[in-house]
């Protein structure tokens, strides 16, 4: 645009090419009618050359105002529209979220927020992205993801976590298991039998968390195999290939061929938490942390009900 041209100067020359009379565009405008002529001569001005032949008696649209009203219109058109994604953006209902997960959390309340943010602000394209809670805690540092639900984190230098969900482990057992028909079980009951486990570099903290039922018991844990996720580690328990202490929710999915039975005698739990970096006050940001379910409660057995439907 031509230095000096503004926005105004566009919407005073279409009141006064729709009206064709100074007067009546005034009043529209809700200018004084001197004022309005003295802008429209600015903008001739500006532009070198007039855009409205002028009389007493009438006002017609020079070719190059008729050039002018096309293209005023839509310069006016898509302004408006720019503004307004801008604003959206600004306000976090418009934009891209980049949004980390670990599979365990599938089948609870926070991830389901996901569907329930689209419906709120369906200008935002949410991406997922799963992986090990070590991967996401790092993408989300250097910037690749914007937020992220992980299941017991390290700490990350420049991001912060909160509790969404804490819930108990579990035993799970192949069906033929001597032990599989009790109803609850202890650490020291697993400690001969070989684990099936995730890799420690999926989750120190979470490594650790899972095998204290074990460790706390005075245990050192033989893990013989590892599997990349639960669905993995699950289903070779149920191949006899050992035993596993896993998230209550990772076993909602757990084949035929296995047991699942309480953990008794332990403090251990393992909690989700979301994570976003320190600095990233985004509104997009904002508007996913205010619908996720905030509670650092154990997960009672009617919300697992709840979950699982």
């Amino acid at each position: 645009m031509i230095d000096g041209v503004e926005l105004r100067h566009l919407r005073y020359f279409l009141a006064v090419a729709e009206e064709l009379h100074f007067g009546r565009a005034a009043g529209r405008l809700h200018i004084a009618q001197p004022a309005l002529t003295q802008q429209i001569q600015r903008l001739e001005t500006l532009l070198g050359t007039r855009v409205f032949d002028r009389t007493s008696r009438s006002v017609a649209l020079t070719p190059a105002g008729e050039v002018l009203r096309e293209r005023a219109a839509a310069i006016l058109g898509h302004a408006t529209r720019d503004l307004d994604e801008v604003a959206r953006i600004g306000q976090g209902s418009q934009g891209r979220l980049y949004l980390g997960f670990v599979p365990s959390v599938l089948p609870l309340k926070p991830l389901r927020t996901v569907r329930q943010f689209r419906d709120r602000y369906p200008l935002v394209q949410i991406d997922l992205i799963e992986g090990y809670t070590t991967h996401m805690m790092a993408q989300l540092g250097h910037g690749a993801l914007d937020m992220a639900i992980v299941r017991d984190p390290d700490d990350q230098p420049d991001t912060v976590a909160f509790p969404l969900v804490t819930e108990p482990f579990m035993a799970v057992l192949p069906v033929d298991h001597p032990l599989a028909d009790h109803a609850a079980l202890t650490g020291p009951d697993l400690a001969d039998d070989p684990l099936v486990f995730f890799p420690r570099a999926a989750g120190s903290h979470a490594h650790d968390k899972n095998l204290r039922p074990l460790v706390e018991a005075g245990y050192r844990p033989r893990i013989v195999q590892e599997g990349n996720n639960w669905t993995t580690i699950l289903y070779l328990v149920g191949e006899g290939l050992g035993v596993t202490i896993a998230p209550r929710s990772a076993t909602f999915t757990a084949p035929q061929t296995v047991r699942i039975v309480p953990l008794t005698e332990t403090a251990a739990t393992t909690t989700v938490y979301v994570a976003h970096r320190v600095d990233d006050d985004r509104a997009l940001v904002r508007n996913f942390l205010a619908l996720l379910p905030k509670d650092d409660a154990r997960a009672s057995d009617r919300e697992v009900a709840q979950w699982q439907a």
